[in-house]
């Protein structure tokens, strides 16, 4: 029994260091899915101070609208994002002005049913909390 106690939390252990080290890989490489046919953006996030942050995300288009998911456990982009709406996005090599807004109901499903995450990617991931998506709307 004390075998089955140390080899499961040995485990756990290894399973956590695993997730902390794709997350921690994702967050400082910010690499780019686009050869794997996922299309990208980097996001410009502002701060209370004015700080500016860059992430690249996932972009999912969908009825001619503009989607990013928080679907992963650093979500610092998506807080910033929700506090100061005014956010800024390259995509394809075009910069532009949006407006974050969250996405609820109907429309939040909708957003996940495109881009569903398989439960490989769940499981690298550490199974993170519930998805939070943000819809881009340009700024005229």
């Amino acid at each position: 029994m004390k075998i089955f106690k140390w080899g499961l939390i040995g485990l756990l252990v290894a399973y956590f260091g695993l997730v902390i080290s794709v997350e921690t890989w994702l967050a400082a490489r910010q690499p780019s899915f686009e050869g794997a046919g996922i299309p990208m953006l980097v996001l410009t996030t502002t701060d209370d101070a004015g700080q500016t942050y860059e992430q690249r995300l996932a972009r999912i288009p969908l009825e001619g609208r503009i989607y990013v998911s928080a679907h992963h456990w650093p979500r610092g982009w998506y807080r910033r994002a929700v506090k100061h709406p005014e956010v800024r996005a390259e995509i394809d090599g075009v910069v532009d002005d949006y407006l974050a807004v969250r996405v609820t109901g109907e429309e939040r499903q909708r957003v996940i049913d495109r881009f569903p995450l398989g439960l490989r990617t769940r499981f690298l991931m550490g199974f993170p909390p519930p998805r939070q998506i943000l819809r881009l709307d340009p700024v005229s």
